[in-house]
């Protein structure tokens, strides 16, 4: 028969794999680890982050102030003109060369009239 602590040393030995993830990653052995890292920081490497953080900081603040020189709304106005200039170099490029016609009827509402009376078939 075993003694009790033969068998709480049984029990020990069988313990699961989450068990032990659970004891290695405990508070316990967190601080130590944060610890020694503390430990091995100097004064003046921690001054000096200091330091960094504080240029970062007032970095992003200059850089919060600025003023957009091309404005969005400005950029949606320009997308727009841009995709209506896209639109109608296509439409004459495509009834003019593609479709031997010419590029000047593309614009026309005549045209435009004949084509849905095509796709109706009124």
């Amino acid at each position: 028969m075993l003694t009790t602590n033969q068998s709480k040393q049984n029990t020990n030995q069988k313990q699961t794999r989450r068990q032990h993830k659970e004891d290695y990653n405990s508070a316990e052995r967190k601080q130590k680890r944060s610890r020694s890292y503390e430990e091995e920081l100097t004064e003046t490497d921690k001054k000096t982050r200091k330091e960094q953080k504080k240029k970062q900081k007032a970095e992003k603040r200059k850089n919060k102030s600025r003023r957009r020189v091309f404005p969005i709304w400005l950029r949606i106005i320009v997308v727009l003109l841009l995709a209506g200039a896209a639109l109608i170099g296509g439409l004459m490029f495509g009834y003019g060369i593609i479709g031997d016609g010419d590029p000047s009827d593309a614009l026309k509402s005549e045209t435009w009239q004949h084509i849905l009376d095509l796709v109706k078939k009124e």
